[in-house]
């Protein structure tokens, strides 16, 4: 957005550039906006017009510079708090908020299987990966083991992930990216710099209430937005989180499905662990092939199954501590966590590396949040999964308090004798639905980071028409499948692959933490007090059960370090390059004098059609459209910029997915048509549906633009006119009828680049003028101009892509050489295209390439 005018800064300043007529509830309110699609280098022509928006405003057009205002009415909704989840009027809601009791109960039990499959079956490791580092020499070591699992598992699974965090959701979606994403839009950080001033009337936008904090707020959102260095590094969490998540989508199958089978080796004695190994690779391969079907489908079958395990659970707790020892109840005594520490020391710091395991899955709660609502996920933990795990524990810590040499298979061990076999097999199928948890929560992650510029484009399919938040991405769902086989294969020791697991569970945890804590300080303005005991509380706890894990790293979980350092550099190159190719466009664009040299048609002919050039400008002439006027003969009589854009929302209603300006004087028959998505957004129209949605959209800003005309009050024609324009208040009402202040918004305009705005607003609202002639010539220009649009449609629709490729030049540094005409250059090679959604005939399809050395 750009900066506003210095003489209204210290009227808005209180009000985020909104100065509001009425306070109530919905009100209507003036906002200042400049033409943010201005061509800095051009002193002609700007690209404004402004898009067929379909809310309640309109808005007037300036062809003059860059500094000459605009301000409109709008009429708003409430401002609302984004902590509160309430919403805008129109907003696009979560596919949850709307559904019955009887839903909610369902989505409830479904989540047993898609979200809490991962910490559900942590009880199979826990003890056995602790007690692997820091032996069992009495019964006091099992007290202090089981009391740091049990406040580990509160605090950081209950407290931190199912108290605060989940509320940190982006309208119900969860994950690194939906943090990120919620920052974006609420202060200036993304690097990628195709940033509009009309992103923010999007309705899924929240107006944040004033508060106590707010001056902090700002000031942190300043200092955020100056800072070049912050940018990036705020980038570097964000990816180096999502790098961890991923990393943690390849060890959790191999870990929960190597334990669970490991029960064979109690069950049978003469198994061994090769055996155990083949038995596991067959599992994972039925796993990741049964992922296809989609997170609905399987939920009605594994949330069954998590059921039964989870009550199997609490049983075999329950069981043991009546059977072996109910004293294990004073683990809730955190002095037995000192008292385990003063006796062991540094073999219990070890062992904080197998405490974490109690807690993995934490990190999928969150990023499977997509998937169920808040208040389903936060019932499910509270009243069934947490007493569960806490019984589980109990029992097992009940058991090892008379059989200390049963420590390497804790949990089998502990199961009694009658009910083995029965609790084996849902131990096993448990196993394989908790390996979906992280599974699917690396899928939503790649889906958010991708559609934020940080990943490259992979083919994503959407496996409910109901919940457009369950996908499936093939290539990446088989590229962990072979990785969790290398794992399991080459790291055949669940206490190895449990410290991998450990450092990435802490990873993602880690950048979780500190995002959360800019939301608190930037979005939700909380006391300064809760902040702090927040960050320096968990995020000091994390630090230290990290410092454990790292110390471990030597005996082979560095594989998995190696893995989510490539995955970060995989991602900063794509956003690096994709940053340096957009900014390499933007100074290379046409200048728009050239344009109007060249005349209404460009210098060549206007063949009768509609020519949609594709490219990644969100404003400005691309130079692509130079090299489609001096490659082709001809070009169509109908021009249209088509930018793909995704902005940081969940979702953009359908009706506010396209925003259309006017590119040159209307005589050109050009125009932009940025095309809005939101992360969340499914994208799977076809080619006749695209086709016809968009213009289906254009007639309606044409048309939206001649009734703008029409109510112009001076009666000059501005068609194609260079003349300085006077501006005047509009009204739209609620029932659609146009009104006019009656008062000019700028009358003797000067030189100066600023607007004189009128200190008084209470005139009356009045009829605008009705001359007969201006009317008349306005309909004749509107219905020519649709006329224009039909026959050009009837002509058929051609898809013009201009591939834009970049190279380093050959004085750059040799990094920068590496990383643009290698690194960069597989990727974008190798990716999938913007356009493949559509499925465009290649009839219909027209390509040129164009490279720039940057």
């Amino acid at each position: 957005m750009v900066e506003m005018g210095s003489e209204r800064e210290k009227n808005i300043e209180n009000n985020g550039g909104l100065t509001a007529i009425d306070s109530i509830e919905s009100r209507w309110v003036f906002q200042d906006e400049y033409d943010s699609d201005m061509d800095s280098g051009d002193h002609g022509t700007a690209d404004g017009d402004e898009g067929s928006m379909p809310r309640n405003e309109l808005e007037l057009d300036s062809d003059d510079d860059d500094d000459n205002a605009m301000r409109k009415l709008i009429r708003t909704g409430p401002r609302i708090d984004s902590f509160d989840a309430l919403e805008l009027p129109g907003a696009q809601r979560n596919d949850f908020d709307d559904v019955s009791a009887g839903r909610k109960i369902l989505l409830a039990f479904q989540t047993l299987g898609v979200v809490f499959g991962d910490v559900g079956t942590s009880p199979l490791y826990t003890f056995s990966v602790m007690f692997s580092k820091a032996p069992v020499n009495g019964n006091e070591d099992v007290l202090g083991a089981l009391s740091l699992v049990l406040y580990t598992l509160i605090l950081i699974s209950l407290v931190k992930y199912v108290l605060i965090v989940l509320w940190a959701n982006d309208d119900g979606e969860g994950g690194t990216f939906a943090l990120y994403s919620l920052l974006c839009r609420h202060a200036k950080v993304n690097l990628l710099p195709n940033q509009l001033a009309s992103d923010a009337q999007v309705s899924g936008f929240r107006l944040k209430v004033p508060s106590p904090e707010l001056e902090r707020s700002l000031k942190i959102k300043e200092r955020l937005e100056a800072s070049l260095t912050l940018k990036k590094l705020l980038l570097m969490l964000v990816l180096a989180g999502t790098a961890m998540v991923i990393a943690d989508g390849v060890v959790t199958p191999a870990m929960s499905v190597m334990s669970a089978v490991g029960g064979l080796r109690v069950g049978v004695s003469g198994v061994k662990q090769d055996q155990v190994v083949m038995i596991s690779v067959a599992f994972l391969v039925i796993l990741f092939s049964v992922q296809k079907y989609g997170t609905s489908k399987m939920g009605h079958f594994v949330g069954p199954a998590l059921f039964i395990w989870f009550c199997s659970l609490g049983g075999i707790g329950v069981y043991n501590l009546i059977k072996y020892d109910s004293s294990v109840w004073k683990a809730f005594n955190p002095v037995h966590i000192y008292y385990y520490f003063k006796r062991n020391s540094t073999k219990a710091w070890y062992s904080l590396g197998g405490c974490i395991l109690c807690a993995t899955g934490s990190e999928a709660m969150f990023a499977d949040l997509c998937y169920f609502s808040v208040r389903s996920v936060q019932l499910t933990f509270v009243f069934l999964v947490l007493p569960c795990l806490l019984l589980g524990y109990l029992g097992q810590a009940a058991y090892l308090m008379e059989n200390h040499a049963d420590t390497t298979q804790a949990f089998f061990s502990s199961v009694p004798s009658g009910v083995f076999w029965p609790v084996f097999l849902i131990a096993n199928v448990a196993a394989l639905i908790a390996s979906r948890a992280m599974t699917t929560a690396t899928f939503s992650c790649i889906k958010q980071s991708t559609a934020l510029g940080c990943f490259p484009r992979l083919k994503i399919i959407h496996t409910s028409r109901k919940f457009m938040g369950q996908i499936y991405i093939p290539v990446m769902n088989w590229f962990l499948l072979a990785l969790s086989l290398v794992m399991v294969c080459s790291i055949s020791s669940i206490y190895e692959i449990g410290n991998a697991y450990g450092i990435a569970e802490l990873g993602v945890m880690m950048m979780t933490t500190i995002l959360v804590t800019i939301v608190m300080l930037l979005i939700w303005q909380i006391n300064i007090i809760i902040v702090l005991s927040f960050v320096v509380i968990l995020l000091g706890l994390e630090l230290i059960f990290f410092s454990s894990v790292l110390w471990s790293v030597g005996d082979g979980s560095w594989i998995i370090l190696v893995f989510a350092v490539v995955l970060f550099f995989i991602m900063y190159i794509w956003n690096y390059g994709s940053k340096l190719k957009y900014e390499t466009e933007v100074k290379q664009k046409m200048s728009m004098d050239l344009l109007r040299e060249l005349g209404p048609n460009l210098g060549t002919i206007r063949a009768p059609g509609i020519g949609l050039l594709y490219n990644e400008l969100a404003k400005g002439i691309p130079a692509i459209f130079g090299h489609f006027l001096t490659t082709l003969p001809a070009v169509h009589s109908m021009i249209i910029f088509v930018c793909i854009k995704y902005i940081p929302v969940p979702v953009v209603p359908q009706n506010e997915r396209f925003l259309f300006r006017r590119v040159c004087p209307r005589g050109y028959h050009i125009f932009r048509c940025i095309a809005r998505y939101g992360y969340k957004d499914v994208r799977k129209e076809n080619q006749q549906a695209f086709e016809q949605l968009l213009i289906e959209s254009l007639e309606k800003f044409i048309r939206r633009d001649a009734q703008e005309r029409s109510l112009e009050s001076d009666g000059n024609d501005e068609s194609d006119s260079e003349e300085e324009h006077a501006f005047s208040r509009v009204l739209v009402a609620p029932n659609g009828s146009v009104y006019s202040l009656g008062v000019p918004l700028l009358s003797d305009f000067k030189d100066t680049g600023k607007a004189v705005v009128e200190e008084s607003i209470s005139e009356e609202l009045k009829p605008g003028p009705s001359s007969e002639s201006l009317l008349s010539d306005a309909e004749q220009s509107f219905e020519k101009e649709l006329s224009f649009l039909r026959k050009a449609k009837e002509s058929g629709v051609v898809y013009l892509l201009g591939h834009g490729n970049i190279r380093a030049r050959k004085s750059s540094w040799f990094i920068k050489k590496l990383f643009i005409n290698y690194f960069y250059a597989f990727l974008r090679k190798n990716c999938r295209r913007e356009i493949a959604n559509l499925s465009v005939p290649h009839s219909h399809l027209m390509q040129v390439g164009m490279t720039y050395m940057v």
